[in-house]
């Protein structure tokens, strides 16, 4: 009973549309149509401005992050079974924030709140991510396809950097569910119509 309260707490907490609430602070009442549409750290930045757009991003890592620590620190992580609450949490915050229960079910990508998942579960594995991500959108210039190739990173680097195998099957299950919500990138980047981040 407490178990399912906190998950869904987890995932309420998840549910928080960060980027509307930002964006609506500075004078943006609607951010679901301009830009991408979606509410997420970059389209808040090319719309609101780089400040909101940290600001974003910042949320919606906490609000990945925070249910992980929680439960980590509440049950512990030393056996599967913990893991697996501790997973449970975190894809918990990272589905209320690609399914939303305040905006009828739809979201963001993910790709934040999944950093903020990972962050609690294995800081070094995120580190390096990051150093993906970096690269990729220094070098190609869009942050769809740096997202993307973080996601599919994950997986590989929770492997290498963590021993507990719920957490790399949280990885792919989270990888597949952030191309799933990119698909419509995907196929702009195909196309050679995906815009890029100045």
């Amino acid at each position: 009973m407490y178990l399912l309260l906190g998950l869904f707490l987890s995932y309420l907490l998840g549910a928080i549309p960060v980027g509307i609430l930002v964006a609506r602070k500075y004078g943006h009442p609607d951010l679901t149509q301009k830009g991408s549409g979606n509410i997420g750290a970059t389209n808040v930045a090319r719309i609101v401005g780089k400040k909101a757009g940290i600001i974003t991003l910042i949320g919606d890592i906490t609000k990945g992050l925070l249910p992980v620590l929680f439960f980590s620190i509440l049950i512990g992580t030393d056996t599967w079974q913990e893991q697996t609450i501790v997973a449970l949490a975190g894809l918990s915050a990272f589905l209320g924030h690609i399914f939303s229960i305040f905006l009828k079910f739809k979201g963001g990508k993910g790709v934040a709140t999944a950093t903020g998942v990972f962050l609690g579960l294995c800081p070094l594995a995120v580190l390096v991510d990051i150093m993906v991500f970096s690269f990729v959108a220094w070098r190609w210039r869009y942050v769809s396809l740096a997202s993307l190739s973080a996601a599919l990173a994950m997986p590989v680097l929770m492997g290498l950097f963590s021993d507990k195998k719920v957490y790399i099957l949280l990885a792919v299950v989270i990888a597949f569910l952030i191309f799933y919500r990119h698909k419509d990138n995907i196929k702009r980047l195909l196309a050679g119509r995906e815009p890029t981040f100045k």
